[in-house]
């Protein structure tokens, strides 16, 4: 058993009411297909690994979200969720939020955490982006965004890349969007796979923050970033600013994060 998958199975088994270091849990409870225990292209071992080379504890959990389970940790990461949270569930999640905890989603469709995400004060548009600058590989859904806010996410980063994203945007003056497409993007209302009159063109907002009481909420547009295959420069760069946003205000570590 490779050394991250035995730590990980540890920390789920073993994991105490107190920890010394930071907590990082990652939700595989609803349909997520890209996990971290394996390591071929579209997993996520490499960013489980990132936190974990960053001091921080990492499990995974295929239980529902109950008050108790989410307790036990410090921060929640939802990337690529296939089927819907049930109403217990996004009530656990708030209260986490509220009392302090952290949340990442990064979306691969949206239907199933929409409900979540507007509980929690984030909308996500219908249609994905296309893009018109700094496409990457001829492919309109895969581009670079450099329009970046100044903020502990983006620090040291001039872009990073996306690989089939949704328009995100906070529903309340607590949220604020961090990283937008260009002007050029636009979304195919029209469902004619070509931009239409109908279509909606404009800067759309791919990273947003949302301050919930005492914690906070970060919603990717897209999840395929954090993947193996594209956690490179960059992105890697972007999981790591991550890894310290997710811990920010631990303090378990023996650390100012």
């Amino acid at each position: 058993m490779p050394v991250l998958v035995l730590l990980l199975t540890l920390f789920f088994f073993c994991l105490p009411a107190y920890a010394e270091h930071p907590r990082i849990l990652f939700d595989q409870g609803h349909g997520q297909v890209f996990v971290i225990e394996k390591n071929a292209d579209l997993h996520l071992s490499a960013l489980a690994q990132t936190f974990v080379d960053q001091g921080y504890e990492v499990s995974s959990t295929s239980h529902p979200l109950t008050e108790a389970l989410l307790s036990q940790t410090d921060a929640l990461i939802i990337s690529g969720a296939f089927t819907p949270f049930s109403p217990d569930e996004i009530n656990n999640i708030r209260r986490f939020i509220a009392r302090g905890g952290r949340l990442a989603v990064m979306i691969h469709i949206s239907p199933p955490v929409l409900p979540l995400l507007l509980d929690l004060g984030v909308d996500v548009a219908n249609g994905v982006i296309h893009e018109k600058q700094q496409v990457l590989d001829n492919q309109p859904l895969n581009f670079k965004t450099s329009r970046l806010q100044a903020h502990r996410l983006t620090k040291g980063l001039d872009f990073f890349s996306l690989y089939g994203s949704w328009p995100v945007r906070p529903l309340k003056s607590t949220g604020q969007i961090l990283a937008f497409s260009s002007n050029q993007s636009w979304v195919d209302l029209s469902r004619d796979q070509r931009q239409t009159p109908g279509d909606a063109v404009q800067a759309f907002g791919v990273l947003v923050e949302n301050r919930i009481k005492q914690g906070k909420l970060l919603v990717f547009g897209d999840d395929a970033l954090f993947q193996n295959r594209f956690l490179a420069d960059n992105n890697q760069r972007l999981a790591s600013n991550m890894g310290r946003w997710l811990t920010a205000g631990t303090t378990r570590s023996g650390q100012e994060i």
